[in-house]
């Protein structure tokens, strides 16, 4: 609100009474003081933050660089073209087309067997349902004992001294180049349930070995 004198004081020099002084005064405490109390404020607020970003750089050394390599990947890239892999690789397929030859005559029988049903001969149909069971049992018998020759197979080839010599000191150089306080193999830890691709070094470890 603008205040105006009436023309006949125009010029004239007036004195406030004291009243109107104190007033004044108080009104410009008042600001000094909301003025004090904000700058207070906000010197605590960049205090505040300066201990904050001072304080990431110490945390974040704090925290602990994992990495993980698939060694079954680098197996079979080290090995690939060794004699025992390939006696390994041609087994394997020796034994998964017998396991598709099995399969296949099942198939057949139980074909015939539904031939059997529809026609009404249903001695037939008992007789071919025997022999669907007798080879159902001899094939899962043969897959469980080849499944475990296999194993066997591929322990042995994994239990290389030479292979685990080469890959322990890849490691080790990765890790120390890298940083890493701890890798991971992602057949031997059953508790990896996600990892970031950022920490596969399956690829560094292949290229390291010269593979």
């Amino acid at each position: 609100m603008v205040i105006c004198l009436p023309d006949m004081l125009a010029g004239q020099k007036m004195s406030f009474p004291d009243l109107t002084i104190n007033v004044i005064l108080r009104l410009d405490w008042g600001i000094y003081k909301k003025d004090f109390m904000m700058k207070r404020y906000l010197k605590v607020l960049i205090s505040l933050a300066v201990l904050v970003f001072s304080c990431v750089p110490a945390f974040s050394q704090q925290i602990t660089k994992f990495g993980v390599v698939d060694t079954a990947k680098v197996y079979e890239a080290y090995f690939r073209n060794t004699a025992p892999v390939r006696n390994y690789e041609k087994k394997k397929a020796e034994f998964q087309e017998e396991i598709n030859k099995q399969v296949e005559a099942i198939k057949k029988l139980q074909q015939k067997k539904l031939d059997y049903e529809n026609a009404g001969n249903d001695a037939q149909a008992m007789k071919t349902e025997a022999e669907i069971t007798k080879k159902t049992d001899y094939l899962t018998e043969y897959t469980n004992a080849k499944n475990v020759e296999l194993e066997s197979m591929q322990k042995t080839l994994l239990n290389s001294d030479d292979f685990y010599k080469k890959l322990y000191s890849t490691l080790a150089k990765i890790a120390e180049s890298g940083s890493y306080s701890m890798i991971l193999s992602l057949q031997d830890s059953n508790s990896i349930l996600w990892y970031s691709s950022s920490v596969d070094i399956t690829n560094q470890v292949i290229t390291e070995l010269g593979l």
